[in-house]
């Protein structure tokens, strides 16, 4: 889906994605592969793998005078990003607002750390490409960003993501980006429920894509008004209807 928007000149400024993505190595490597032209924030789980920064690799003594030196590789296994990030300690997490919810300010606590994401579905292609461009590879990952969240009223770490933004985003702006995952499941909900997107009954491709376009225009729609200088604030009379419409 992304290669078909670059071949038409169209690029998302930044891919957010759930952890049925983000947890793809595979996924992040592709994208990792295109370059910096596809920033990334992709929600994880909490078992995925990942060295702290600073760790090195380090090669083993040769055996015998004789022989390739050994390929260099980390000392201690990668731990898991949930256990990353309790040992940070709950005074390494800052209370952060993202948005002004229906019933007041949304707030959590988050913390964010550079680690080097680990696993063979990580470490092979890396490897791979080192050997066929260098004919070796120094055992070094890449580093990322590690953004997790802790509520206070949770005894552990809930959420976690890796993000390839640049080296010093300020964690603020991490957090609505991440966040904006609900933004999609609104504009969802309205688009299924407001604007009728379930309703279609018909069996035809022609048909469904006809309805499905007509649908997100009216949402395009809906979104420019939203956005405009004069629009209605949240405390004006809502202009929506409250039965939901049906497209023919």
């Amino acid at each position: 889906m992304l290669d078909t928007l670059a071949g038409w000149s169209m690029r998302p400024p930044v891919v957010v994605a759930h952890t049925a993505y983000g947890t793809n190595a595979h996924l992040r490597g592709g994208l990792a592969e295109r370059g910096i032209d596809y920033i990334y924030i992709l929600a994880i789980r909490a078992d995925v793998t990942a060295h702290p920064f600073d760790a090195q690799p380090t090669a083993p003594d040769r055996k015998g005078p004789v022989g390739c030196w050994p390929q260099p590789r980390y000392r201690h296994p990668a731990p898991s990003v949930a256990a990353l990030a309790t040992g940070l300690g709950q005074e390494a997490f800052t209370s952060l607002t993202w948005r002004q919810g229906s019933r007041g300010e949304l707030r959590s606590r988050f913390a964010a750390v550079r680690v080097r994401p680990a696993g063979n579905a990580v470490e092979r292609p890396i490897r791979a490409a080192a050997s066929a461009e260098q004919g070796w590879w120094g055992g070094i990952l890449p580093d990322c960003w590690l953004l997790v969240e802790w509520p206070e009223e949770a005894e552990a770490p809930t959420d976690y993501w890796l993000s390839n933004l640049p080296a010093d985003p300020p964690i603020a702006g991490l957090i609505r980006l991440v966040k904006v995952r609900w933004r999609l499941e609104h504009d969802y909900r309205e688009l299924k429920h407001g604007l009728g997107l379930d309703h279609f009954e018909g069996r035809s491709w022609p048909g469904w894509h006809h309805h499905v376009t007509l649908v997100t225009a009216a949402h395009a729609f809906l979104t420019e008004q939203r956005l405009a200088p004069k629009a209605p604030g949240p405390h004006s009379p809502s202009t929506r209807s409250s039965t939901p419409s049906k497209t023919s």
